[in-house]
């Protein structure tokens, strides 16, 4: 099967169905969490009644970065091992980072990734989720859970990493994903590594920032 490239286009539609998914569970009647839920039975309630959801908002529709930025903050981050996946993507230079940076690296990294989330949020009202087959033993700690965008078009696969946290809600916590085979934390890794080679951490911040700022503009431009 031929690998196609990762578009700025399916990263965020990807991107966006998982922050609707994950703030859909709470938006409706919270969900009864259970300690000893399987991983796909994790992600499978996180994306239920998703269509539901983007229909009755219709700020979320229109890329609200207000109520994106709440939604995350509210649904989503309880459900990421955030400063894993901010590690990860800087890679070495996390650990030459200090406290400060580090804490502006995973605020940066945040805010790419929301504004991400509210240009791509209106293509997914037309798609829908389905969860395949774990393959995985009880005591594994760490699992990938293999899921299909399915809507208009070919579909977009989209899997995710997720590691037992009993202080979670559900008793898991994503730290990676995959669309169309390309890993979303090795993807940034590269980028984040010529930045930092060339202009060290804080050229890796100063850099973040400026794109945060530019998409910033950019969305205020088009209303």
């Amino acid at each position: 099967m031929t690998r196609l490239p990762l578009t700025r286009r399916h990263l965020g539609r990807a991107l966006s169905v998982l922050a609707l998914a994950l703030s859909t569970s709470f938006a409706m009647s919270s969900p009864a969490w259970a300690a000893d839920d399987t991983a796909d039975v994790f992600i499978k309630r996180l994306s239920s009644d998703l269509l539901d959801t983007v229909k009755a908002d219709k700020t979320i529709l229109s890329g609200d970065i207000n109520k994106i930025s709440v939604l995350v903050d509210q649904r989503v981050m309880p459900h990421l091992n955030f400063q894993r996946m901010t590690a990860s993507a800087v890679g070495p230079g996390w650990r030459q980072a200090t406290p400060e940076q580090q804490k502006r690296l995973q605020e940066e990294f945040k805010a790419l990734l929301v504004r991400t989330y509210s240009g791509a949020v209106n293509q997914v009202s037309d798609q829908s989720i389905v969860v395949k087959p774990l393959r995985s033993a009880p005591e594994d700690k760490e699992v990938i859970v293999r899921t299909e965008v399915r809507g208009k078009g070919d579909p977009i696969q989209l899997d995710y990493r997720v590691e037992k946290a009993p202080d979670a809600p559900s008793g898991w916590r994503i730290y990676n994903l995959n669309v169309m085979g390309v890993w979303l934390v090795d993807n940034y890794r590269t980028q984040f590594a010529q930045e930092i080679n060339a202009k060290g951490v804080d050229g890796l911040i100063a850099s973040l920032a400026e794109r945060n700022k530019a998409n910033s503009v950019r969305k205020a431009d088009a209303k």
